[in-house]
């Protein structure tokens, strides 16, 4: 059986679609069903549900919030609820596959390289503080798990720079975009996807990067250019200056896609999946 965490947020509403669409047999929890703050209710909702595999998409994503207000509950659920799922699957014996992000490194890599599942972790902000020790935790416990770190990842169930720019533009008809921070998009199905496929086709266990592909450097400026292109808005490349925030913002979140593409998975340019989640969106 799978069970699925954090189902209602972002990723994990995407991924239960994906496996309703494949008719997959699954159990789908959120903090109502199984809050992963208590050991002892996540043990329960194991013993009941016996998975042999587990996608944990909750996490504490409030970059900002993470630094200050929000400090002990992003602790709380990338750290201690991690574990305790983790825990968890080691006794029954489950595969785990977590999602972790590029802010686990401090995103000063010369523009031009990518991350490498390799390359030593250094986190510069709280929220990727918390996801490094989710995946130290992960490892510690187990043998069987899959860790993906993404980046920039957007989709049709939640918050992202997607919709924010689409909200924006029928407001201004000018847009400041900062031109300074460079990565790659993530559709949320992809990201979906590529962790099915990895479980379904017995993948070796460990790390793994995955955002949507690009043919070249691609920064914050770039995707919003390309999200409005059939807009009339002016939008007008700026550095990171003009948008202080408390959160430190990686300079280079652009991971290596090589080991990912070596297990024969296909991933589309992210261009190709805005478009296809624009088509998406439209028959919703």
């Amino acid at each position: 059986m799978i069970l699925v965490t954090g189902s209602k947020g972002q990723l994990g509403t995407e991924l239960c679609h994906l496996l309703d669409e494949r008719q997959e047999d699954y159990v789908a929890v959120d903090v109502a069903e199984m809050d992963i703050l208590d050991a002892a209710k996540v043990d329960a909702v194991f013993e009941q549900v016996k998975p042999s595999l587990v996608y944990h998409c909750a996490a504490y994503t409030a970059v900002d919030a993470a630094e200050d207000e929000g400090k002990e509950l992003n602790y709380a659920i990338n750290v201690t609820g991690t574990e305790n799922v983790a825990k968890a699957c080691a006794k029954f014996n489950a595969t785990l596959v977590y999602i972790s992000t590029d802010y686990v490194f401090d995103g000063e890599k010369p523009i031009g390289q990518e991350w490498l599942e390799t390359d030593q972790p250094d986190p510069q902000t709280e929220y990727g503080r918390t996801k490094r020790l989710g995946e130290e935790a992960v490892e510690k416990y187990l043998d069987n798990y899959y860790i993906i770190r993404t980046a920039w990842v957007f989709g049709h169930y939640g918050k992202n720079f997607v919709f924010t720019m689409q909200h924006l533009a029928e407001k201004h008809p000018k847009l400041t975009v900062v031109n300074d921070q460079h990565g790659r998009p993530t559709w949320t199905r992809t990201l979906a996807e590529f962790m099915t496929y990895l479980t379904e086709h017995g993948k070796d266990y460990g790390y793994y990067h995955l955002s949507n592909d690009a043919t070249e450097d691609t920064t914050w400026y770039d995707f919003a250019v390309e999200i409005l292109k059939d807009t009339d808005v002016e939008v007008v490349p700026v550095d990171s200056s003009q948008f202080p925030a408390k959160a430190k913002r990686p300079l280079n979140s652009t991971m290596s896609l090589a080991k990912a593409k070596a297990t024969g998975f296909l991933i589309p340019t992210w261009q190709e999946a805005l478009a296809a989640f624009y088509r998406q969106e439209v028959k919703k």
